[in-house]
């Protein structure tokens, strides 16, 4: 039996220092792939996943639709619903068993639908906040999916939904929902939102099976940056930082013994990035095993002291403006009482 650990708190010294917390060599078991608990603890694990937050919501035409804050128009369960003509109960049950539905028959047709719009996550909405609650949003690929279905594909064709189709084949999904909300998107802060999520994109498909990229796993920084007003661009790369950090504390804590060897993948970016001359850039990939250990260091050794460094650093460069650096550090004091 594995003896009890230490706890390590988060954080006085800088957090190279926690490497000598290192019990011995970690054991794993090949049939359940279990730690034998001997890593440094760094604390309670972290909630997984960052809200996105409501810009704007109306209800037009008995719809509820609005904008999320970085510009993404959205239907909400409700609406979306109301659109097809279909029951809320139903819209609710087909997204939140959405990993069994869509091996089911109609779950195959909307897959085949949602394929034709370039969509293949996991889910089918986005976890957002508006007034202090949790809604779901549903995103134009999805709604355009469904609402296709109900229209012209299921057995039992919804009158609604073909009217609505007819609707949006006149005026298209982002320019209705933007129309009925007043919303005018801020150029500056999409400009952000683009370049994170182009570099997402170009990402996707890079990093090899069972390993992750430091960069993808960052979106609870990026995101509360962005919301505070840093203009996400070439000149400001937070993955770097947090790439260098967590290759020094893997290599310092010998890792590779408890959750297995990384390896390269090419990373690129966008090319109208300035980095893109050289790309592709190689770039570490982590075993899958180790994810929630690395998200765990992120919260409790990366955000309270390397984090705090990087942004002041970079308004010293004269990148981002003095009090916007502040104001993003400030934003990760409720960071916990954001996700929950």
């Amino acid at each position: 039996m594995a003896r009890k650990q230490k706890l390590i708190e988060p954080i006085d010294a800088d957090f190279d220092d926690v490497s000598a917390a290192v019990l011995g060599p970690p054991q794993i078991s090949q049939k359940i792939n279990v730690l034998d608990a001997k890593l440094p603890v760094l604390g309670p694990p972290p909630t997984q996943g960052v809200l996105f937050h409501v810009e704007k919501q109306v209800e037009y035409r008995g719809i509820e639709m609005g904008v999320l804050e970085n510009g993404t128009p959205y239907l909400t369960e409700s609406g979306l619903a109301r659109m097809c003509g279909a029951d809320r109960k139903v819209i609710n049950r087909l997204a939140s068993n959405w990993q069994d539905e869509k091996s089911k028959p109609r779950g195959k047709k909307i897959v085949k639908l949602l394929k034709s719009f370039n969509y293949d996550e996991n889910f089918l909405f986005v976890p957002s906040e508006y007034n202090g609650s949790r809604i779901n949003a549903y995103t134009e690929p999805v709604c355009m999916a469904i609402l296709e279905y109900y229209a012209f594909v299921a057995d039992d064709k919804k009158e609604q939904a073909i009217v609505a189709y007819r609707l949006l084949a006149r005026q298209t999904f982002r320019d209705l929902i933007y129309t009925a909300t007043g919303y005018t998107p801020n150029r500056e802060a999409l400009d952000s939102w683009k370049h994170f999520h182009d570099r997402i994109d170009i990402t996707l498909d890079a990093v090899p099976l069972g390993y992750f990229s430091v960069f993808r796993e960052i979106a609870s920084i990026i995101v509360p940056m962005i919301r505070s007003g840093i203009i996400i661009s070439d000149k400001v790369v937070p993955d770097i930082s947090v790439g260098k950090a967590w290759s020094k504390f893997w290599t310092d804590n010998n890792l590779a013994e408890h959750f297995g060897e990384r390896t390269r993948f090419n990373h690129e970016y966008p090319d109208y990035y300035p980095q893109a001359k050289s790309n592709p850039q190689p770039s570490y990939a982590y075993p899958d095993a180790a994810l929630g250990y690395f998200r765990q260091w992120l919260r409790i050794n990366y955000l309270t002291v390397k984090f705090p460094k990087y942004l002041l650093s970079s308004a010293k460069q004269g990148k981002i403006p003095t009090e916007t650096a502040l104001k993003a550090i400030g934003a990760f004091q409720g960071i916990d009482q954001i996700e929950k």
